[in-house]
């Protein structure tokens, strides 16, 4: 097999890129900021870095929206200068594997050949592989032999719901609550709740610090954060507890066990016995929050299993099919699906 293959996760929240000839991973924050709507200056983590503090002439933009690529442009450049950050020898024809969500309709299909299109690539090959098979393939899951497993991917802006049976994916959905809306969920919370406007960044960092669902937990922390008062409008700080941040997040985790609730119940009837025996499986960045698995299981009735690399696991499973050849036909061309 050529040594020069890629396994690419597209996310909302970060990008990551598996090099096959280095063994690397690579992540990066799905950014990229362009100065006077023509000059790309910075992709990735550079350009988080300049999110919420760029002038006027820089856009800071995410060309990537509900796991889909909203903007094609933006990715083709972003695309082409984090591959050669993971593999400055991307030489000739590429094999680019790409994990994409179910039922894509034809025009966001092509949407991942037109961001190769770029003449530096030299013609890729391209790949595309359904989200839930990476998923299942990095967590063990016997995918042909399955007599019925759950996956849940909760992500920056959506969770994907997917069930695999008998070598396929049998019923896929998802709905629009991430790790992006609990951000938004506790800067909204701390304006209503405090007058104070906080930043995207604050929020993320108030999230990843203070949030713990887990039950019993003591709490007692908090945080001093920074922001403009909505009455005065000049700026002050506030301290933000583990409480507070905590009982935001959980109305949020409600509302998705209630939708992964009636979910289920739309599940074939034939395959229900043995979800509810093997239990679900939980991965996605946002399954890092502690005790989210538990507060889900207490709302749904059913066992959640926590991934060990949760926010690994897409990108974790295009490296299975890149490295075993007996996997890659779980990888498909828009040719194979028309």
């Amino acid at each position: 097999m050529s040594k020069n293959v890629f396994g690419v996760d597209l996310g909302t929240s970060t990008v990551k890129i598996y090099s096959y000839r280095k063994n690397r991973l690579m992540i990066e924050k799905d950014f990229i900021a362009i100065r006077n709507g023509t000059q790309v200056i910075a992709v990735g983590n550079d350009a988080f870095e300049m999110f919420e503090k760029n002038p006027p002439c820089v856009k800071i933009d995410r060309p990537m929206i509900n796991g889909t690529i909203a903007d094609v442009d933006e990715v083709e450049m972003m695309l082409q200068i984090l591959l050669r950050r993971t593999d400055r020898h991307v030489s000739r024809k590429p094999i680019l594997y790409f994990s994409v969500p179910t039922n894509m309709s034809e025009i966001e299909k092509r949407a991942y050949y037109a961001i190769c299109n770029n003449p530096a690539l030299q013609k890729p090959h391209v790949f595309l592989v359904d989200r839930p098979i990476c998923d299942a393939l990095s967590l063990g899951i016997p995918i042909t032999r399955s007599k019925g497993s759950m996956i849940l991917n909760i992500g920056a802006q959506i969770t994907q719901m997917s069930v695999i049976a008998q070598g396929q994916v049998i019923i896929s959905n998802s709905f629009n609550i991430g790790g992006q809306q609990l951000n938004d969920a506790i800067r909204e919370e701390i304006r209503r709740e405090k007058n104070l406007l906080i930043g995207t960044r604050t929020a993320r960092r108030m999230k990843a610090v203070l949030a713990n669902l887990s039950p019993g937990y003591p709490g007692g922390d908090a945080r001093r954060v920074y922001g403009i008062d909505t009455l005065s409008g000049l700026l002050r700080d506030e301290v933000i507890t583990t409480e507070f941040v905590s009982d935001t997040i959980r109305r949020e985790v409600e509302r998705s066990g209630e939708t992964i609730r009636t979910f289920l119940e739309r599940i074939p009837p034939q395959l229900t016995p043995n979800i509810l025996e093997e239990g679900i499986f939980l991965t996605g960045g946002t399954a890092r929050i502690p005790g989210v698995a538990r507060s889900l299981e207490n709302i749904i009735g059913c066992r959640i299993k926590a991934a060990p690399s949760y926010e690994l696991s897409t990108v974790m499973g295009l490296e299975e099919i890149i490295r075993h050849k007996e996997l890659k036909d779980w990888a498909y061309t828009i040719k194979d699906r028309k």
